[in-house]
């Protein structure tokens, strides 16, 4: 059975989802997107990431004019309409076919698409989505400074990201990204946390840094766990001297790192006490 995706209002078999060529989203990565997580057959943080997507839009000016009420009825459909509850969906918005002149008309009239994957379901007994522990490297790609593109606004351009993936050796899956002053950013696709002397550390997202939801579930866990949070800016040689290190974002949840370059690290204490919260949140919420 072919999976259903959700385009324009309609549900349409995957094999015939398609867009036109002179998409904007297509053409010059003019869209904005959400990934998100189902557990059970619900949107785990839907509010959250919806409100995020608003901000994206409002960071590109692109004024779709569909109502929250109708994006959640398009998401929930979607899982619907599929014989799995527990996967991975992601919702684009562009500003639709347009003339191929770089600045877009301010009337809009937008694509939207919902894709789904079946995922793994998380909670005490779910399994994780990766297969291994993170092996990271800190690439020479630098992060694109906010005042190019904004680095709260979750785009289509991910040509940064790609960039930095590109870089990895065979042994890596995740790239870690700098700043033009050698500053931790984020992953290509997570937002990174260390330990050290007890204390969880992330980078302040006042750097040019997508905070990601994850990153503030954690952080919240995190204070109700009773483990210290500080946020900062943190140079490499910082997150070599850690004690343990982590990754978040949407699909991963937690996410040890046992690399960084030649560094080697342990699965700790913290990170398994996070490891526990979590899914224990999401089986307490959705099983």
């Amino acid at each position: 059975m072919s999976k259903q995706y959700h385009l324009n209002g309609k549900l349409v078999p995957s094999d015939d989802a398609v867009i036109p060529v002179r998409d904007r989203g297509f053409m010059y990565g003019d869209a904005v997107f959400e990934t998100m997580r189902a557990y059970g057959g619900e949107v785990f943080k839907l509010d959250a990431h919806l409100d995020r997507l608003e901000r994206s839009c409002s960071m590109l000016s692109l004024n779709h004019g569909i109502d929250r009420s109708e994006l959640i009825s398009r998401v929930n459909e979607t899982i619907e309409a599929n014989p799995f509850t527990d996967a991975y969906v992601k919702l684009s918005i562009s500003r639709g076919e347009q003339p191929g002149k770089l600045t877009p008309k301010e009337t809009v009239d937008p694509t939207v698409a919902i894709v789904i994957a079946e995922l793994p379901c998380g909670g005490i007994d779910g399994e994780p989505v990766w297969d291994t522990p993170a092996a990271t490297e800190i690439v020479t790609t630098r992060g694109v400074p906010d005042n190019a593109i904004p680095s709260g606004a979750k785009t289509h351009n991910y040509l940064n990201q790609i960039l930095a993936r590109i870089e990895l050796s065979e042994t890596a899956d995740e790239a870690l990204l700098l700043d033009q002053s050698e500053r931790l950013l984020e992953g290509a696709t997570s937002n990174c946390f260390f330990v050290q002397d007890k204390t969880l550390h992330t980078p302040t997202d006042s750097l040019s840094l997508l905070p990601g939801i994850t990153r503030k579930v954690v952080i919240r866990l995190a204070d109700k766990h009773e483990i210290p949070v500080k946020t900062g800016s943190y140079g490499t040689d910082a997150l070599k001297a850690a004690d343990e290190v982590f990754l978040t974002n949407s699909t991963w949840e937690v996410r040890p790192v046992t690399q960084i370059d030649d560094t080697e690290f342990s699965i700790g204490p913290i990170t398994e006490a996070l490891q526990t919260a979590y899914s224990e949140m999401i089986q307490s919420a959705y099983y």
